[in-house]
């Protein structure tokens, strides 16, 4: 006999349904929750099946569901049972193949019983916790860095209402030394309300790694900036109130993200895939730190075109009778962490080597995925599609496949 048990997830239960063979379900569905009580009650079924099975341990097929299913696997790893993620797109055109339209989590979980015996479904291959616990690092850095952005664009556009010559003063406007000091001054009047001395003073005090003479020249900026800016007088206290909330909360954010970024370094310096893909030129420690997350170990891939499918720029294919369609996108399936980690790859491959041109020869960082681009360039394809072909054509992502298959560095295949 070949059992298998279907679990229709969703959040803080399950629905539970057996098979003992192709055709032969197994009593009728029923629930667990997601506690301690009902995983027991999981463990009680899944034995039960066994012995009916005649001592042949069942396997457990779920849907990928975000992270509502990992209190199960958890379970099922503790009490080693094998277990299968489907992607809900394979199991949802199982579900489609009927021509009655019915949609239970009973349903769900007997079409999943269904689905094991139809495909050939592979056991979930584990990634270890070192690379989870990267994957959660970079996937936070990530978060937090899309709402440090939408903060600052708010602070930006309050800056403008309150004192817009500030923006000058110290080229960036977003490091710590320039966030500390409109704290501390956030409109004109607040600057022209002290001497020389004590704002050249009070800039020195921010930024105890600077020199004296460089606080003075900040000093002399600051004031002319204010002397410029056209609020002389603010008639609106909330805009200064507001201003100073926002400054502190991106300085909140910025040191949220340095600890993560340490936390991150100290994790991916002790895998070894870590120094293997930042020795292909444009991948630096975070795109690395991405990459290596997402993907998990290689061995889960038994080719570089599964890798290219899990990324999501494998092209789409459209073909019905004598029409084949020739502009294919790519599908987009697949991770799109891993997929915007690739496309920052290229980008920072591709561009120019020195920050001064001395010559007019073209030095990229990356020479081989320069010179693919330009040659899809000069085919007429748009940038973007040029990118995405440095991606995929056996370039960037072949070149990492094979680097981490083999565990060299791109010195030794360049």
């Amino acid at each position: 006999m070949n059992p298998v048990i279907g679990l229709d997830v969703s959040k803080g239960e399950s629905q539970v349904q057996a098979f003992l063979d192709k055709g032969k379900p197994y009593r009728k569905s029923f629930s667990i929750n997601h506690d301690l009580e009902g995983l027991g009650n999981l463990l009680d079924f899944l034995q039960e099946v066994e012995k009916s099975a005649g001592g042949h341990q069942p396997s457990v097929v779920l849907e990928s569901t975000g992270h509502y299913h990992i209190p199960v696997i958890q379970f099922l790893e503790e009490q080693k049972y094998v277990y299968i993620i489907v992607n809900p797109l394979i199991s949802h055109r199982a579900k489609s193949s009927s021509l009655r339209k019915e949609k239970t989590d009973a349903i769900d979980a007997y079409h999943l019983c269904e689905l094991y015996y139809k495909e050939e479904l592979e056991p979930y291959k584990k990634r270890g916790v070192q690379l989870l616990n990267l994957r959660n690092l970079t996937r936070q850095q990530e978060s937090i860095a899309e709402i440090s952005a939408k903060t600052k664009l708010q602070l930006h556009s309050l800056i403008d209402q309150v004192f817009p010559e500030y923006r000058g003063v110290f080229g960036s406007l977003y490091l710590k030394v320039s966030l500390l000091t409109l704290l501390e001054f956030p409109t004109s009047k607040a600057v022209l309300s002290v001497s020389e001395k004590e704002l050249t003073d009070k800039i020195a005090s921010l930024c105890m790694s600077r020199s004296e003479s460089w606080a003075k020249e900040k000093e002399q900026k600051l004031r002319e900036a204010a002397l410029r800016d056209p609020f002389q007088n603010n008639l609106y206290d909330s805009h200064i109130f507001n201003l100073e909330i926002l400054v502190k909360i991106v300085l909140q954010y910025q040191e949220h993200l340095s600890n993560i970024a340490d936390e991150i370094d100290a994790l991916a310096s002790k895998i070894e895939e870590y120094e293997i893909l930042q020795s292909i030129p444009g991948i630096g420690e975070k795109i690395a730190a991405t990459i290596i997350s997402e993907i998990g170990e290689i061995d889960r891939f038994n080719g570089a075109k599964k890798l290219v499918a899990f990324a999501g720029i494998d092209p789409s294919v459209y073909s019905s009778g004598k029409f084949t369609a020739s502009i294919n996108r790519i599908t987009k399936r697949g991770s799109c962490r891993l997929r915007h980690a690739l496309y920052m790859a290229v980008q920072s491959g591709i561009r120019d080597a020195r920050k001064k041109k001395t010559t007019d020869e073209i030095i990229p960082r990356n020479r081989r995925l320069r010179e693919f681009y330009d040659k899809k360039r000069e085919e007429g394809k748009p940038f973007r599609v040029a990118i995405i072909a440095c991606v995929n054509k056996h370039k960037l992502l072949h070149w990492i496949y094979a680097l981490l298959k083999s565990r060299s560095t791109f010195q030794d295949i360049a």
